[in-house]
This record gives C-alpha cells, sequence and structure tokens, in this order.
C-alpha cells in the first residue's frame, strides 16, 4: 500500500462504549485471514484518560480484530517527544491513572492536583465541606516547572484554582500572588475538544471547555491571555505529524517498500492552521514525517452536522458559533471542508480502497 489510514475513534467506530454498526464491516475489510492489516492504521482520539494498552484492548473487543498499541494515538501521546521536560516536576491535571499515564510518556516527577491540595488544604476552599477544621502549616518542597493539561477533571473549581495558583506564583503554590512573573511556566495541553459525542442527543463538554475557563480566569486576574507552550490533540499540526510518523513506523515494520504517499483521515477535518508563536522545536524531530497529501474523510456519524453553515468571512469566525476550534487556531474555511463525505466508517473504507485502486 501507498497509503494509510488514520482513523477517529469517538463518533466514528464508537458513540460513548456503543460500537458504530458499520465499524465491524468495515475492519473485516482490513485485515487478512491471520488478522494482520493489510495498510497501516492508527486510530486517533482526543480522549486522554488511560493508557494506550487499554484503548487497544478495547478496540480490539468492539473491532473483532487484534490492535496493538503502537496503533493507538492518544491526545497525549505526542508528550513522548517533549523530553526537556521529562525529569522536571510537573503538574497534572486530568482524570484516569494520571501518574501511570504521566510516567509512561517518559515524565519522572508527575505531581497530581490530588496531591496538591492535600500539601495544601488552605487552597481549595470553595466546597465548604472539604476546608479543613484546623489551621494546619504548609509546606511543599517541590518547585513545580511546568504544567501539563491531559484532559477535563472531575472537579473544576479545584483544578482551576491550583493551576492558577501555580501559574501565578512560578510553580511555589501557597505563596503570595506576583502578576509581573510573565511570562508564567510552561502549559503544555492535550485536546482542545469543545464538545464531544457520546450516547447523549446532545454533545457533552470537552477539555477545551475547561480550558476556555482557565484561559479566561487567567485573563481576568492578570490582563494577560495565557500561553501555552504546546496544544496537541486533533486538529493540531502535531498531532499529525505525530500519526504519521506512526504509520511509517508500521510500514517499516511490515517491511513495505512503497513509500506512504497519501493519508486519510477518517471522522474530522483535517489540520487546523496554528499561530506561529507556539514553540515549534519538537517540529524538527518529526521533520522527515511528510507525505505528499493528506485527504479528509468526513463521516456522518459523529459531531458533524451537514446542514451547518460555514461563514465564507474569516473575520466573521470570532462570533461565528460554527467555528468550535480553539483560541489559537486560525479559522480556515478551505480547512474546514472535507475532501470527502460519506455516511458511515464502512463507506469511508471503500471510498479509499477504490480512489487508490487497491483491491485486497
Amino acid at each position: 500500500p501507498s497509503f494509510g489510514f488514520l482513523f477517529d475513534i469517538d463518533g466514528v467506530l464508537v458513540r460513548g462504549k456503543t460500537p458504530i454498526p458499520a465499524a465491524k464491516t468495515a475492519f473485516q475489510k482490513l485485515v487478512n485471514s491471520q488478522g494482520q492489516f493489510l495498510v497501516p492504521v492508527v486510530f486517533v482520539t482526543n480522549a486522554g484518560n488511560c493508557l494506550r494498552q487499554k484503548k487497544a484492548d478495547q478496540l480490539s473487543h468492539l473491532l473483532g480484530v487484534p490492535i496493538s498499541q503502537d496503533q493507538v494515538m492518544m491526545s497525549h501521546s505526542p508528550l513522548r517527544m517533549f523530553k526537556r521536560y521529562h525529569e522536571k516536576c510537573v503538574l497534572v491535571s486530568g482524570q484516569g491513572p494520571l501518574l501511570d499515564i504521566a510516567q509512561d510518556l517518559g515524565f519522572c516527577q508527575p505531581i497530581t492536583i490530588e496531591t496538591l491540595r492535600e500539601k495544601h488544604p488552605l487552597l481549595d476552599v470553595v466546597d465548604h465541606d472539604r476546608r479543613p477544621n484546623v489551621l494546619v502549616s504548609e509546606y511543599f518542597c517541590f518547585k513545580i516547572l511546568s504544567v501539563v493539561l491531559f484532559g477535563e477533571p472531575v472537579r473544576w473549581e479545584t483544578n482551576l484554582q491550583l493551576i492558577i495558583d501555580v501559574l501565578l506564583t512560578s510553580g511555589y503554590p501557597g505563596n503570595p500572588y506576583h502578576h509581573e512573573n510573565y511570562p508564567h511556566i510552561p502549559v503544555l495541553a492535550c485536546n482542545m475538544d469543545l464538545m464531544w459525542v457520546a450516547e447523549a442527543q446532545s454533545p457533552r463538554f470537552g477539555h477545551g471547555t475547561f480550558m476556555v475557563c482557565l484561559e479566561n480566569i487567567y485573563k481576568k486576574i492578570t490582563g494577560k491571555d495565557l500561553k501555552y507552550e504546546a496544544l496537541m490533540g486533533k486538529p493540531s499540526k502535531l498531532t499529525y505529524q505525530y500519526a504519521e510518523y506512526l504509520i511509517r513506523a508500521q510500514a517499516a515494520e511490515r517491511q513495505w517498500k512503497q513509500p506512504i504517499q497519501t493519508l486519510y483521515a477518517v471522522g474530522g477535518s483535517a489540520t487546523l492552521s496554528q499561530d506561529d508563536e507556539i514553540d515549534n522545536s519538537w517540529e524538527t524531530e518529526l521533520a522527515s514525517a511528510a507525505a505528499a497529501h493528506c485527504r479528509s474523510v468526513l463521516v456522518c456519524t459523529g459531531v458533524y452536522n451537514p446542514h451547518t453553515e460555514v461563514p465564507l468571512d474569516t473575520r466573521e469566525s470570532i462570533t461565528e458559533t460554527v467555528f468550535h476550534g480553539h483560541r489559537d487556531f486560525r479559522f480556515d474555511p478551505g480547512l474546514v471542508e472535507p475532501d470527502h463525505i460519506v455516511p458511515d466508517v464502512d463507506a469511508a473504507v471503500d471510498l479509499v480502497f477504490q480512489l487508490e485502486n487497491f483491491a485486497p
């Protein structure tokens, strides 16, 4: 094969925990009788609340084909490339086995919000039932050198409060705020989805909604913009570069000689253009990954609504409700328009095989 697939999971293969019927049919076409994939495939999800292996096991069970963890790309997977943060003390926010996830990515000194609030019980006082009865001396021996946002947390007020504390004290929560500490310590964020689709009839808040809250609180207090060292997860360029790196690794492992020319992203729209202020030093590590084309194949089983209007004037995107992308991504109608629209993932596989003249 001279092409590979990047499959979204939510709304394309599953809705919540329920498989979309077309998914099993599609994947029977993608494997041979031994269960080996006939083309390189990477599953791209903005979920970040579990390890790759767990997601691979879930997908294997749902789709009825064997899937390895090297085929799964969580929103946080590109953090493996950020080696300069791996030795530092980082505050991690999200849910699931956060310490396991952080350590699996290479972080040696992750600290959870829960640990931080235990060390500083006077800081988390919105919930009256969690306020300490006895004043305790606050002691925290680490300087937090960066913040990693893995995904939406459970107690938003606690996470928002403590992350702001860390940013406004340059990594020494419990100290007085210093507004002149700007730019603040690095923030790396995974998954910018404002909404996501599960079994409910309407979309639910995603991590992007939490980030909107954090950005606006920071701006309201300081008058300055919260800056991100990196934004990853669909639709960031970094995510597609890393996914492509995984596709090439699969092709090499199978000793397929033909270079991968085209990637088909099945699910959402292709990459968006990102503001240039974000640090791009990781790009050199992925520079060798450069497929000639990335084509988007949009399916109608997820968030996508074929009846939504797209604004023609990009300046309108600030007020247009159709643009649910992150603050630091510029709206470009050309990138929102998919190359192909199909009813479901099975139709997507058929279309790609037809376009590539590929007969398994």
